[in-house]
């Protein structure tokens, strides 16, 4: 073995240990939450839960279970998620083809615009106030249209487009009589399978974690997301955990136990479903890495 493959070997072992020290150091966390949920509330007290759930409890997700209020965030969200990111998508693969066109003389200006909210914007009092005045106030669609358009997602997709959506193509599908519109629906949306994934993906994780707007601008709790309904309910268990007395005790072990459950109940689908969109995800990244 010569002295450039000792070292490329060398190399590889040295990025493959660093790769398991952060695979390590990501994934713990997450696994500790996972074991910390079904051990028993005086174990994760003591800090005696490492690697394995010591004394097996399921008392966290059976509290968590019994509020009737953690069906009505999951309804709610799942319906926001969904309707969320079928708006967002509505309107961002769109725009994103047309702000990648060259023959669309006003795109640069578009762009200048779009990209300056990123930086620029009126602010939590002046958004507000305009949701209240045009009626999405306290309403399902405040969660839906008024945030629906994300530019950094914009201009992945356009980024998308403009490199691999030849304008070749165009030409040629024009000259067999195909409009502009066809050739969206029916030649661009079926080579853009992975950015698509990937915008998806990007829009239904933000919507599933969606807490702030929610906070701000709904006040009926039937209208609350799976986030404030959990954070309420977190909540009412450290405020019985501070009462004090032998009972306070035994409350704030529940309060302790309910808010390892209460993540992994948040965090489930997202888990669930990112494998499964894992591979257009990295594909998404790289895009995303070069913004034209």
């Amino acid at each position: 073995m010569n002295m450039k493959s000792r070292k490329d070997t060398v190399v590889t072992v040295v990025i493959y240990v660093i790769a398991a020290v952060a695979l390590i150091l990501s994934l713990y966390p997450l696994y500790f939450v996972i074991i910390a949920s079904i051990s028993s509330p005086v174990a994760v007290e003591a800090g005696q839960v490492y690697l394995f759930p010591v004394d097996l409890s399921w008392e966290g997700y059976i509290r968590v279970f019994q509020d009737s209020r953690l069906w009505i965030g999951y309804r709610n969200t799942i319906f926001y998620t969904i309707a969320g990111t079928s708006c967002s998508l509505l309107f961002t693969l769109p725009a994103a083809y047309a702000l990648s066109r060259k023959d669309f003389k006003a795109g640069k200006i578009f762009m200048f615009f779009m990209t300056f909210t990123m930086f620029f914007n009126g602010g939590l009092i002046p958004t507000y106030l305009l949701i209240k005045n045009i009626g999405l106030y306290n309403t399902p669609w405040v969660m839906i249209l008024p945030f629906c358009l994300n530019i950094y997602n914009l201009i992945i997709t356009r980024t998308f487009f403009t490199r691999s959506i030849p304008s070749s193509l165009l030409e040629a599908a024009k000259i067999d009589g195909c409009g502009n519109f066809r050739f969206f629906i029916s030649i661009v949306l079926p080579l853009s399978k992975a950015i698509i994934a990937v915008i998806t993906l990007y829009y239904a994780v933000a919507q599933w974690n969606e807490y702030f707007k929610a906070l701000i601008y709904i006040r009926d709790e039937e209208l609350n997301t799976l986030q404030l309904v959990l954070r309420s309910i977190l909540l009412e268990g450290e405020t019985l955990s501070n009462s004090g007395g032998e009972s306070a005790i035994q409350a704030k072990r529940i309060a302790g136990l309910m808010k390892y459950s209460i993540i992994v109940l948040a965090s489930l689908p997202v888990i669930i479903i990112y494998p499964f969109m894992q591979k257009y995800f990295v594909q998404g990244v790289m895009i995303g890495a070069i913004k034209e």
